[in-house]
């Protein structure tokens, strides 16, 4: 581990110092006592008189010293709350652990500059940190998981669909495959790249939307991405030549990858441990929904006398409804960022220029930009077999995920004969699938509630395989059910359309647990697991269709089916493993080595 990995983990462990003791024998409550946070918090509140006025050190000074002993009681009780606590840790965690510099300043090797005018520079300010704005307590209503539910339900609906929206994009220009190819005088593999570059922005983009989300919130990225959706989208609709239809597309996924990158965050922003996880669940079904409901759409589109090109143009008004929605309701919910935004109105009400939010004090640092980001997911990719084998397991379901989109075809229009709108509704096979998966989450949260409760509220990663087990078992069945039955022209077409349940229940159930999994394995470290794997799978995601036509009409659909459903369970045993040894192997984990050994002995003593 580097020493800007060390940092990080030293920053986790302070926030969290009753999940990562020092020492066995280590006094919790006196590492709460010690920490840096309750003098920040204190200072906070016992500067609020002073900063009214502007002028007088000694004023300030007499303000100060008068009301701390009046409110230390109180502040101290404040300062202890866990909820309080823990917020104010995790916003310097993700400053160290997303975007480069951090808290600390970056070092300069050119000469300070003169003051101006002749004059000296001005002595610093006195305790820095009691100029530095916090929340009001875990009560605050400017904090996001303490919006009104009204509020949360809004900006999880706009969300929601701005997430739809990108993840229908994806697959929509799958159903005008053909007819691109036809028109620009190419082959069917060519005209596949309108889906597989949009992909291969999924894979590109969170590399630049993850940082700058954490430098500058949700809502600039996803405003900003929103209306760049729709402007590629738009492009893609009037192009001229294939060039730009492919160019245009991979723009397209590389704006559209923000919202897949930014939205779960803004639940983590809004929603508690406890409603978390539900709230992601839905989240996810919008991303895997949107890719299966798009291509039936598509075919209507294409067949009607409105031509290929409203595939597009009804992405491009779906952006734009995004857009609009995004721009003039979304509310800021990253809470470092809400507070740059109060301590601007400070700033302007009161005159005092040295009041600041500690999310302004961070230098951007590239060097260590693409180390967090692109350098550290690939160690991690390489070198944690856990990040490994699971990024293996979920790039294989996202390949086939859009693999379906060439096979599917083939079964459906090719041997029963269907029409390309018609062709593409057995794809609602697999949304049923996923709703089962997501109704099945849903009832197991209570389940999880209570062990988690039990457990003092720290999570054991390895509760999170049940369902990434028994999904695996159902997406390798739904594979040959769908290749065994829809090969044969005889068989009838209802057959291989229910296939489509268990492949999608095994879907979203591998997907949303074996993240969840890899969040809880990695905790300060889970954003470089997720980019690893984002990256990978979604270079599957992109590849996968370029060869599903050659692969599905050379070898047979049943055959190709077989090959892909032995994969599929060849990879069953990944999780089964990780269930009974995960612990045993994130003890020898670099960036996972001390919550394993809290978790053991806790579940043992339970």
């Amino acid at each position: 581990m580097d020493p800007a990995d060390r940092y990080i983990a030293e920053a986790e462990r302070d926030a969290s110092p009753e999940r990562f003791p020092r020492s066995p024998s280590g006094d919790v409550e006196k590492q709460v006592e010690e920490h840096e946070p309750l003098s920040r918090i204190s200072s906070t509140s016992s500067s609020s008189s002073s900063t009214s006025s502007s002028s007088g050190s000694q004023s300030v000074a007499t303000g100060r010293m008068s009301r701390v002993p009046t409110q230390r009681d109180e502040i101290a009780d404040l300062a202890r709350h866990p909820t309080t606590l823990s917020r104010i840790q995790t916003q310097r965690s993700q400053h160290s652990a997303t975007v480069g510099a951090g808290l600390r300043s970056r070092q300069s090797r050119k000469p300070l500059p003169a003051f101006g005018a002749g004059k000296p520079y001005p002595p610093p300010l006195p305790e820095r940190e009691e100029y530095v704005v916090e929340f009001d307590g875990p009560d605050d209503p400017l904090h996001a998981q303490n919006w009104t539910f009204k509020k949360k339900l809004i900006t999880a609906v706009m969300l929601g669909f701005t997430t739809l929206t990108s993840s229908f994009g994806s697959s929509i220009f799958s159903a005008a495959t053909q007819v691109v190819a036809n028109k620009f005088q190419v082959g069917a593999t060519v005209g596949v790249l309108g889906t597989s570059l949009y992909v291969l922005g999924f894979a590109t983009g969170p590399i630049f939307w993850a940082p700058l989300s954490e430098l500058k919130g949700r809502r600039l990225p996803l405003v900003v991405a929103s209306f760049g959706f729709t402007i590629f989208s738009l492009a893609v609709a009037v192009a001229k030549d294939l060039q730009t239809v492919l160019i245009c597309r991979f723009w397209s996924g590389f704006f559209g990858a923000c919202p897949l990158t930014c939205v779960a965050a803004v639940f983590s922003d809004m929603f508690d441990n406890r409603t978390r996880g539900m709230a992601i669940t839905v989240f996810s079904m919008t991303v895997f929904t949107g890719p299966l409901i798009a291509p039936s759409v598509g075919g209507f589109i294409v067949m009607s006398y409105l031509g290929w090109r409203w595939t597009e143009y009804i992405v491009a008004i779906m952006g734009l409804t995004a857009f609009i929605l995004n721009l003039f309701f979304l509310k800021e919910s990253y809470p470092p960022e809400i507070l740059v935004v109060k301590a601007a109105e400070l700033r302007r009400r009161t005159k005092n220029w040295g009041i600041h939010a500690k999310q302004e004090e961070i230098e951007i640092d590239f060097r260590e930009l693409l180390e967090k980001n692109f350098s550290r997911p690939l160690r991690m990719l390489f070198t944690e077999p856990i990040v490994l084998l699971l990024s293996i397991y979920m790039a294989f379901i996202y390949g086939l995920l859009y693999l379906f989109l060439t096979a599917y075809p083939l079964v459906f229009q090719g041997v029963h004969g269907m029409n390309l709108g018609v062709g593409g509704l057995p794809f609602f096979g697999m949304v049923i699938g996923q709703l089962i998966a997501g109704t099945l989450i849903f009832i197991r949260q209570p389940g999880y509630q209570k062990k988690l409760a039990a457990n003092n509220d720290v999570p054991v990663p390895e509760w999170r395989l049940p369902e990434v087990i028994a999904g695996g078992f159902c997406f390798a069945a739904g594979i040959f059910w769908f290749g065994w039955t829809g090969y044969n022209p005889s068989v009838h077409w209802i057959v291989p359309t229910l296939s489509g349940i268990l492949i999608g229940f095994g879907l979203l159930s591998i997907f949303l647990q074996a993240l969840n999994y890899l969040v809880d394995a990695y905790l300060m470290f889970a954003a470089s697991a997720i980019a690893a794997n984002t990256f990978l799978r979604s270079l599957c995601g992109a590849a996968f269709p370029l060869f599903a036509q050659q692969m599905f009409q050379g070898m047979g659909i049943q055959w190709a089916a077989t090959l892909l459903g032995c994969i599929a369970a060849v990879l069953v045993p990944v999780p089964v493993w990780f269930y009974l040894k995960g612990g045993k192997i994130r003890e020898k984990s670099v960036y996972a080595p001390t919550a394993p050994r809290v978790e053991k002995s806790e579940s043992e003593s339970v």
